[in-house]
């Protein structure tokens, strides 16, 4: 850490002139500002004027001494910060003890070693450079939290909403509206915008949800619920976008099993799983949701037959460090922050998540939920 000592101002305080004249010497030619008291009291009246960085302070003064001053110093918030380093004599333990408890930062001996002084004096000002940086690298990161923040509130308030209202829009339109009545041109047209806006609103949803979870937002409410219940649901909303691409989505499960988790959490990881599932399928293919009872918990696999994914890149997914994504079967965009949030949420819900796959066969990604107790 590179110092220039101009930019600090050392306050001498000592009742000796000859000892005052010395220290402003050897200051001086080390840079620094130098500012000079006689006694406690006009130390204390030229901390209040000059606001120095440094207290050179002498013990062993008239009417108010050395400890007395640096007691009343640390007992104002406005110098409290002011660190002090006590010249004196005195070298008995109680007296070490008493200046350190009065607020004192470090003791030079009198007579003091020109070199000592130095390397004491050039410590306690790295000590003030570092908080001056840590206070500014602060003041930095408070800025950056109130610019993420306000992101945030712009995600949640401001995008998501409508942009979930065209996505409905579109998807009714593309239902709808087929090709011979609008014409192929048109058709792939909207089909275009229907899945940009898909995978924009997911983005959405998910970037959302792991602000949240990152910044401790996120509150976790464990409820006993149906995790096959909640499958079914999430399925029939997805129906529609597999029938667009003529995929088959089917459901394995026993009639109901009952775990303890948050249902919005396990609805996310259920949602991000079979949109994934979807995307890199081929059409014409089938998408299988298999949930299942193992060893006191319910595993909930999502399969699907599609382009799989090869060992390289397998090594790359579920780490925040490579953030990896790729294109889906019919080029659907993915920010690779949807796999990523299924890891964090199904580890909230006190589960794992983990996959197998294999390169133009297909994947099948499964989680764990904890039973009902």
């Amino acid at each position: 850490m590179q110092i220039n000592p101009s930019n600090y101002k050392v306050l001498i305080v000592d009742d000796i002139m000859s000892n005052v004249l010395l220290l402003k010497v050897l200051l001086t030619n080390e840079k620094f500002n130098i500012s000079v008291a006689y006694n406690g009291k006009q130390a204390l009246e030229q901390v209040a004027a000059e606001k120095p960085d440094l207290i050179l302070l002498d013990v062993m003064m008239p009417e108010i001494d050395g400890f007395e001053a640096a007691k009343q110093l640390k007992e104002s918030p406005q110098t409290s910060d002011i660190p002090i380093i006590f010249l004196t004599a005195l070298n008995s333990t109680a007296d070490i003890v008493k200046g350190f408890q009065v607020g004192g930062s470090d003791f030079i001996s009198k007579p003091f070693n020109k070199e000592e002084l130095l390397i004491r004096v050039t410590h306690q000002i790295s000590l003030i450079e570092a908080r001056r940086i840590i206070l500014s690298q602060t003041e930095e990161l408070r800025k950056t939290i109130m610019g993420r923040d306000k992101l945030y509130s712009v995600i949640a308030h401001d995008l998501r909403s409508p942009m979930g209202s065209i996505k409905m829009v579109l998807n009714m339109l593309i239902l709808n509206l087929p090709s011979d009545t609008i014409g192929e041109e048109m058709f792939e047209l909207l089909n275009m915008a229907n899945q940009t806006t898909e995978e924009v609103f997911t983005l959405l949803d998910n970037l959302l949800k792991w602000t949240k979870s990152q910044i401790g937002r996120l509150n976790v409410v464990y409820q006993d619920i149906d995790v096959v219940e909640v499958v079914e649901s999430v399925i029939d909303i997805f129906n529609m976008v597999a029938s667009i691409k003529n995929i088959n989505l089917r459901m394995e499960a026993p009639s109901s099993v009952a775990v303890s988790a948050d249902i919005d959490i396990l609805k996310t990881v259920v949602r991000n799983l079979i949109s994934n599932a979807i995307k890199f399928s081929n059409p014409g293919s089938e998408v299988v949701v298999r949930v299942e009872l193992n060893r006191g918990r319910a595993l909930v696999h999502v399969e699907d037959h599609g382009c799989g994914i090869d060992e390289e890149d397998q090594k790359k997914l579920l780490h925040t460090d490579t953030h990896f994504s790729t294109f889906g079967t019919s080029n659907e965009e993915g920010s690779g922050l949807g796999l990523l949030l299924c890891y964090d949420f199904a580890r909230k819900n006190g589960g794992e998540l983990w996959f197998v796959s294999k390169k133009d066969e297909g994947s099948t990604f499964s989680f764990s939920i904890p039973l009902k107790k």
